[in-house]
């Protein structure tokens, strides 16, 4: 075979192996990225919609949103109108969560949950029921586990005080545990240690009804 024959057949060699590879990356992109990104993107129209469909008055609500690395939960703001009813609310509350934090915290949900029905006891227990999707999109471990549960429990006990307590359903039965860790056999009170606190000289940002 001739050098020139050679240098040919490197550089179509080559021009096909850079083919492929740019294929498999557009694939990715394609079939693997660019859905989750447009899931992500209308989980977050959904909730902007959900939060300002309400009828109530216009007012700030306080969500929790974990930070792994400190182990505690960190307030965040964000503006709502607020739906008539506690269990509506309350949907709006858990939808905000599933959107995600707009400040770079951690996922207190997973973009896919899907918040299937939400009753409020005359009791005060918030009975929450969500997808299996809540269950596959978790960081498995007590600590992450833990603090996802309770990024849920007090935000809607902060923004609803007629909540006292909140218990998980997933797919509408009972489970014993979240993603083989925390235990979800009984429901679960506000616990307002787990919010960070601010410096010293700060005000901490946490609800009067919620405080230790």
């Amino acid at each position: 075979m001739s050098l020139r024959a050679k240098v040919f057949l490197l550089i179509v060699v080559v021009v096909l192996a850079a083919g492929f590879i740019y294929l498999h990356v557009l694939s990715r992109r394609v079939f693997i990225e660019t859905p989750q990104h447009a899931e992500q993107a209308a989980r977050a129209r959904l909730s902007e919609a959900a939060l300002q469909s309400g009828t109530g008055p216009s007012q700030t609500a306080t969500l929790y949103f974990p930070s792994l690395n400190e182990g505690t939960l960190v307030p965040e703001s964000r503006p709502v109108t607020w739906a008539q009813t506690d269990p509506d609310r309350t949907r709006q509350v858990l939808l905000a969560l599933v959107e995600g934090s707009r400040q770079g915290l951690g996922h207190a949900l997973p973009a896919s949950t899907n918040v299937r029905a939400v009753f409020l006891a005359p009791d005060g227990t918030a009975y929450v029921d969500f997808s299996n999707d809540l269950l596959a999109g978790l960081t498995p471990g007590i600590a992450s586990e833990s603090l996802a549960l309770y990024s849920v429990v007090n935000s809607i006990a902060t923004n609803i005080p007629s909540v006292k307590k909140v218990k998980i359903l997933i797919q509408g039965q009972e489970v014993e545990t979240l993603n083989g860790h925390a235990d979800l056999s009984d429901a679960f009170v506000p616990d307002p240690t787990r919010i960070k606190t601010a410096p010293s000289g700060l005000e901490v940002l946490c609800p009067p009804h919620l405080a230790p």
